[in-house]
């Protein structure tokens, strides 16, 4: 599993303001790679039901222990809801011991710009962003 393509869920209104998340979550040890991937799909049958989302994207490199996801919401409240409730909240709880320091980065979007690209998410990756501990 070292990537997962924009899956799209909806047709969004494309002057409609939009809540987008991109995430970087680096794993301390290989041991914790092949759980990560299991883990992973669990979440995404979460995804699949999950209100509010417009679409979703995984980038994984698991020979450096380094995984970003992407995604795009209808609001920040609806991103909140899906990271806190099971399994995702659970996952998040059992994985935080194991993983190197988190980026989270979040900016609004018009529908016109979806799907998402890795190419610009990753820009605002090197720039803005804020992490696990502050």
């Amino acid at each position: 599993m070292p990537a997962i393509p924009w899956r799209t869920f909806g047709a969004p209104d494309p002057n409609g303001d939009f809540a987008a998340l991109l995430s970087y979550l680096p794993l301390k040890s290989y041991w914790r790679v092949f759980p990560f991937f299991f883990y992973t799909a669990q979440v995404m049958k979460q995804l699949a039901s999950a209100r509010g989302l417009l679409g979703y994207a995984l980038l994984a490199r698991p020979l450096s222990k380094r995984f970003w996801t992407l995604s795009a919401w209808k609001n920040g409240e609806a991103l909140r809801a899906f990271v806190q409730h099971p399994p995702h909240l659970r996952i998040m709880t059992a994985l935080a011991p194991h993983m190197d320091k988190t980026k989270f980065i979040r900016w609004t979007v018009k529908g016109s710009q979806l799907p998402l690209q890795w190419d610009h998410a990753l820009e605002r990756f090197d720039g803005n962003h804020t992490t696990k501990d502050g």
